[in-house]
């Protein structure tokens, strides 16, 4: 404990430290409460950044800072009231810095805690609509933002290198597994070079980056009390990519009708209500700023993120487990005949996403 106020100490907190304790059960970074001891002043939140996941700490939290300073200034243009509890407010140290480096090497990062509001993991079209809005509003305020940022996961959501991943795990075959998956890679062979057409469009120049949130889920929104969506958090991975990194991502768990590592694979389809939700929330916050390329690719995206996986858990399977976790040895095999029964049954309804769209 005299570590961890130590490290606290190290930032700039108003008020006094009563006590710290864990938060959440976040799987990235190691996340504490520190409760404030002085009346009136906030609590904080403090966390272990994981350097597995992110070493470069200087680009990740320069990222943040460009982005929450830019929203806090559209916040304040607007005339918005309670804007401490519309945008993260990360606090700084001595060095001017907002992360610390402790002895052990280890980095650190405080933010102010929101008060009187909370986060939902519930998945229905009510939510799937907030998740839609809040997002495409997180892209369309930062589509003018003047800081460059850098990608804090390189080719995170590169279809190209995935599949690249994936021949080079097929051509060592280090599990001897090839040949029992051979069907499922022939097919996705077969539609690669349809998957594959966003970085071709980017080099052509048809399609821009996007500043995006890269981890679009239901339970990255807080909400108040009332049930309004008060701002987009966990923004570790916000870096440029396409908007369909922000709308196939979120797609990709919240409209499949079983979990991602279901063995039921019968039961996998592609949700049209949560699709439909999400698309009318998303579309009505970043209309201003889509193109009409990224708007009529919106259904492309709902299919690209289920076979991105596929191909993800495919080449670990293939590669004898060695980077999702699993709990039974045909566990990563599971997970990619899922998402690629996923993509099937989203590629199966992509002229009805269509439709809807062009609705819109």
């Amino acid at each position: 404990m005299n570590n961890l106020n130590e490290i606290a100490q190290k930032f700039h907190l108003k008020g006094t430290i009563s006590e710290i304790k864990p938060l959440g059960n976040g799987l990235i970074n190691d996340t504490l409460r520190i409760k404030n001891g002085t009346e009136g002043e906030p609590d904080y939140v403090m966390q272990r950044i994981n350097t597995d996941i992110f070493p470069d700490v200087e680009l990740l939290q320069s990222n943040i800072e460009a982005v929450t300073r830019h929203i806090r200034r559209k916040l304040e243009a607007a005339g918005e009231d309670d804007i401490d509890r519309k945008v993260l407010h990360f606090v700084e140290t001595d060095s001017g810095k907002t992360y610390y480096k402790d002895d052990e090497g280890k980095f650190w990062r405080v933010m102010v805690f929101i008060d009187h509001a909370k986060t939902f993991e519930t998945v229905n079209p009510e939510y799937s609509y907030y998740a839609g809005k809040a997002f495409g509003d997180f892209e369309a305020k930062l589509a003018d933002i003047p800081d460059e940022l850098g990608e804090v996961i390189p080719n995170f959501h590169n279809m190209e290198f995935r599949m690249k991943q994936l021949r080079d795990a097929v051509k060592d075959d280090a599990a001897g597994r090839v040949a029992s998956v051979k069907s499922m890679l022939d097919e996705i062979e077969k539609n690669s070079d349809e998957m594959c057409k966003a970085e071709r469009l980017y080099r052509e120049g048809k399609l821009p980056k996007r500043i995006c949130h890269c981890d679009t889920k239901v339970n990255n929104m807080m909400f108040d009390e009332q049930g309004r969506v008060l701002c987009v958090i966990d923004l570790d991975t916000v870096m440029p990519s396409f908007v369909f990194s922000d709308f196939g991502d979120f797609l990709r768990t919240a409209a499949n009708t079983v979990a991602e590592d279901d063995k039921n694979i019968d039961e996998v389809d592609f949700r049209m209500d949560i699709f439909e939700a999400f698309a009318r929330g998303y579309i009505e916050s970043a209309a201003a700023f889509l193109t009409p390329i990224e708007r009529e690719n919106l259904p492309y995206a709902a299919c690209l993120f289920p076979f991105m996986q596929c191909v993800r858990f495919l080449a670990d399977y293939i590669n004898g487990d060695t980077y999702y976790k699993i709990q039974y040895p045909e566990h990563n095999l599971v997970r990619a005949q899922n998402q690629f029964r996923l993509w099937q049954r989203a590629t199966e309804k992509q002229p009805k996403m269509a439709d809807f769209i062009a609705s819109l």
